[in-house]
């Protein structure tokens, strides 16, 4: 069964799209951005050998660099500006949130508010830098190792760090712009249309290798068949509810004895959303964005072996893969999505209880049994649906962006997307029946005194 709210929202006019002004302006902001990142993913870092570097994506496509390209939308294959895409800043707040579940210091900023969570971001950033710095210089010297510079030297090193470095900050900042003002998560939706925008060069490579003879008529239509089977699955799991139920006593104001109602407390089977996979993705494309450039170059045989076991389709990428998911799916729901502490405690404020269950400390503890129980499933939906079709990728030779992280982001992003569209035109709605009641209030007084004066 559906929510009130989803019921309100299943109601709502997309006409009114046309009236809600301020919902129009976040928008475009948004697209507007959107629009400058991918212009970013084209503009190339200078000293860079274009013919050489083409001739070498061609050939690590195949490899984890394909899952590179595709994070960074495209902007590695080219090595744009935005090469080292979004990913330095998912790494610096997993980190970081690791850090704050660990360390008593950071913890109590959190717990300061508004404040504290500035001083962690202010952290976040700091984090950023360092990572992508170093990053940077590892993608540079593997780069001029290669051969694919142009002019190689200390020079290309420096300009290129300071290139990467500052487009990884000015994507991060575009993030925030567009959550701050935009409409939906700015890194989400980076990472969105980083994807959406290769996709059809992926289609075009896809339906090349059929014609070719290379991928069979049986495998195309598989592929076809699998992805929509994933994303019926993936929106069937993501609308997913388990309903606990919530008794309100009865009450009294002044005089008036009001009955105690009941509600439900909704908790979704993945409460974490997409982000750990992206999480998990972001983990395995740490130490191999060097080995991708440096591996098959005459790299460190260490950056060989990385390359080699940490593969897409391979045992050990596979069992890291799922090991986090189900981490990253258990962590980010306990400390961001959803804590059981302080929902017992705001249930308490309210005189709300579970039935049978005493409120406080107790509801803590069943709120925390009930989510640990709904996790086994959601994280195991989500590693089934990133697994799955990484393992069939593999062996049939299918792009990334058929694989079941990118659809999974795709449809999880568009949902929420979708979500807050759909909750500003209820706000919207709601202020012009609001504004309507309040101008009927006063035709109506402005009539009695007409009606009293000509008496």
């Amino acid at each position: 069964m559906v929510s009130a709210a989803e019921q309100m929202a299943a109601n709502t006019s997309w006409a009114a799209l046309g009236k809600a002004t301020d919902l129009r302006k976040r928008i475009v902001f948004t697209l507007m951005l959107l629009v400058v990142y991918r212009l970013g993913t084209w503009i190339p870092v200078p000293g860079i050998d274009g013919a050489e570097l083409r001739e070498f994506m061609v050939g690590a496509g195949a490899s984890i660099g394909g899952m590179l390209s595709m994070f960074t939308g495209g902007a590695l294959g080219r090595m744009g500006i935005f090469a080292l895409g979004i990913m330095p800043y998912i790494s610096a707040s997993i980190i970081i949130q690791l850090m704050t579940a660990m360390v008593p210091s950071l913890e109590q900023l959190k717990k300061e508010g508004e404040s504290g969570r500035k001083k962690i971001n202010q952290y976040t950033r700091y984090g950023t830098v360092l990572l992508a710095t170093l990053q940077s210089y590892g993608l540079a010297v593997s780069l001029q190792s290669g051969d694919l510079v142009t002019n190689p030297g200390m020079f290309f090193i420096v300009s290129c760090m300071v290139t990467l470095v500052g487009g990884t900050m000015f994507l991060m900042w575009l993030g925030e712009q567009i959550t701050a003002r935009g409409i939906g998560n700015g890194i989400s939706l980076i990472i969105f249309v980083g994807i959406i925008a290769e996709v059809p060069a992926a289609l075009a490579q896809f339906f090349a290798s059929g014609r070719s003879g290379a991928i069979s008529p049986a495998v195309i239509i598989g592929v076809i068949v699998m992805v929509v089977a994933v994303i019926g699955f993936v929106v069937f799991m993501e609308r997913s509810l388990r309903k606990i139920h919530i008794q309100y006593p009865r009450r009294q104001v002044g005089m008036k004895v009001y009955d105690g109602g009941s509600s439900h407390l909704p908790v979704k089977v993945n409460p974490a959303g997409v982000i750990p996979a992206i999480f998990a993705s972001s983990l395995l494309l740490l130490p191999t964005t060097i080995s991708t450039f440096s591996g098959g170059q005459g790299g460190s045989p260490i950056m060989s072996t990385i390359l080699a076991y940490f593969g897409p389709g391979q045992p050990l990428y596979l069992l890291f893969f799922t090991a986090m998911i189900v981490f990253f799916a258990y962590f980010y729901t306990y400390n961001v999505a959803f804590k059981p502490d302080e929902v017992a405690e705001n249930l308490k404020n309210q005189n709300g209880f579970v039935p049978g269950i005493r409120p406080g400390k107790r509801t803590a503890e069943y709120l925390e049994y009930v989510v640990s129980r709904i996790l086994v499933l959601g994280s195991g939906y989500l590693a089934l649906v990133c697994l799955l079709p990484e393992i069939l990728r593999a062996q049939f030779a299918i792009p990334f962006y058929f694989g079941g992280t990118s659809v999974l982001i795709v449809v999880s992003v568009t949902m929420d997307t979708i979500q807050q569209v759909q909750s500003h035109l209820l706000a919207h709605q709601y202020e012009g029946l609001i504004e309507k009641s309040q101008l009927g209030g006063k035709g109506k007084r402005r009539a009695r005194r007409k009606g009293t004066g000509r008496k």
